[in-house]
């Protein structure tokens, strides 16, 4: 990688393009992509490292889950085959982003056991998909990295072999026993690492700490949702509570505390982390919406089917007129959301400006993390990283 060269916050600029004028809206359908001008380059360049590091991960975490097939398989036939689709589901997409961020953490505290930390940033992606099952329970998703869940997946076994039973109870229990699984193979893969006791420790506290916080976020969440309607600001702090601090800033402080780092470098990683974080529960809230399912790896819309409320959600219902806001309550939470239905709620995210608002807010976070992070003097290779992967959160489709 070429040595950091010192970057201009993110000049943006909107393209809109207007389709039609035969709806009851502004306009039928807009278009948008934010430019950015000054970080392409950048960013092109950490997407590049995010895939090199990927390709090293990987096999490390096929390795781990291969072993531990083999060695449960023998105590229980069925949980090892349950452990065998929970790699199929985890092997099938997913971008290590976090494990990258572990690794870039250890880094910028100036880590030099390469090699160990590979391995060791396997811990944060087993601890995702503990979470990921369980959330996939609780939202109700069938598609996880454009495979079934893990507990549709038991759903449907249990229709076959256990007709007088209760499959979606049954499949739900699979999946909360192998979620439970995945976060006990996160703290096992610290325990086994190599590095110093007492730095294994401390990230084993951080790593529950991690949980901790993504558990409130979770419910947070829950609540919103089955209120049926929440502030701005209760919005983004269950963002930053239930995907800043796990997807960002918790591997950041992870891979740190193992090159024996505290004090001054997480309070950077933090200022850094938590409004790189929210932004990019922000761009994931717009490609649930607008997204494409062969890249998002679930179904479009799923969001809106749920009934979840999204800054998206939030800011239309507060600029829509009486018509709009029907629509848009009528939309969320149904389950049968037809893709003309959905159209309509798109139509009207956009002309209410909540689709602008919401990437105008976005950049001005991005802008936000990157610039305590600029002024500091961690390690280049670390710094350029952490800089581009926050504009790539910005403009990325998947």
């Amino acid at each position: 990688m070429r040595p950091q060269e010192r970057l201009a916050l993110p000049r943006t600029t909107m393209r809109c393009k207007r389709r039609g004028r035969k709806s009851p809206w502004r306009y039928k359908k807009v278009v948008c992509t934010i430019v950015d001008i000054n970080n392409k380059e950048k960013t092109v360049d950490a997407k590049k490292t995010l895939a090199e590091l990927k390709e090293k991960i990987d096999p490390e975490l096929n390795a781990y889950f291969s072993r531990v097939i083999a060695e449960n398989e023998k105590i229980d036939k069925n949980v090892g085959n349950a452990i065998r689709y929970a790699r199929d589901i985890t092997m099938s997409g997913g971008k290590r982003a976090r494990a990258a961020f572990m690794y870039f953490g250890y880094m910028a505290a100036g880590g030099k056991e390469v090699e160990e930390i590979i391995k060791t940033s396997i811990s944060i992606e087993f601890i995702h998909s503990f979470l990921l099952m369980h959330d996939d329970i609780i939202d109700r998703d069938e598609i996880r990295h454009g495979v079934k869940t893990i507990h549709v997946r038991y759903g449907e076994l249990a229709k076959k072999h256990f007709k007088k039973k209760d499959p979606e109870h049954f499949g739900n229990s699979m999946g909360i026993i192998i979620g439970d699984m995945m976060g006990a193979l996160g703290n096992q893969v610290l325990f086994e690492s190599k590095f110093p006791s007492e730095l294994i420790i401390k990230a084993l506290h951080k790593i529950q700490n991690i949980v901790t916080l993504t558990v409130i976020g979770e419910s947070e969440d829950v609540f919103i949702e089955n209120r049926g309607q929440a502030t701005e600001e209760e919005i983004l702090r269950m963002y930053e509570n239930k995907t800043a601090k796990y997807t960002i800033e918790g591997p950041l402080h992870l891979g740190a505390i193992l090159a024996g780092s505290e004090g001054e470098l997480m309070k950077i990683l933090s200022a850094y982390a938590i409004p790189v974080g929210i932004a990019f529960q922000i761009q994931d809230d717009i490609l649930g919406v607008f997204g494409q399912i062969n890249k998002i790896g679930k179904p479009v819309g799923s969001d809106v089917r749920q009934g979840k409320q999204t800054i998206l959600v939030v800011k239309a219902l507060e600029k829509a007129d009486k018509m709009e806001k029907a629509i848009l309550q009528k939309c969320l939470g149904k389950k049968d959301l037809s893709q003309h239905e959905l159209e309509e709620f798109r139509n009207i995210i956009i002309s209410t400006g909540s689709l602008e608002y919401a990437k105008e807010l976005a950049t001005t976070l991005i802008a936000k993390g990157k610039k305590k992070l600029e002024k500091s003097d961690i390690d280049p290779e670390a710094k350029e990283f952490l800089l581009g992967i926050a504009d790539h959160m910005l403009n990325r489709d998947i």
